[in-house]
């Protein structure tokens, strides 16, 4: 049976880099569209702001993960 070749951990990562960026993308466009917008709940918007620093964390975290550590 031939099955499809595994992806390298190195891929995955990529993989979540690329998915986790479009997220941060899409939710900078949703701030920028509410406070754009005029009335913005203050509770709603700190939310968004929150999800959108913890999803740079874990973008940083990955990107970190991926990239090897050179010693000069």
């Amino acid at each position: 049976m031939n099955l499809p070749p595994e992806m390298t951990p190195a891929e995955i990562g990529r993989t979540q880099l690329d998915v986790l960026r479009r997220l941060h993308r899409e939710l900078d466009q949703e701030i920028g569209a509410i406070t754009a917008g005029g009335v913005v709940c203050s509770l709603t918007l700190g939310r968004m702001k929150r999800e959108k620093l913890a999803l740079k964390d874990r973008i940083a975290r990955i990107e970190d993960a991926i990239t090897p550590d050179i010693i000069a």
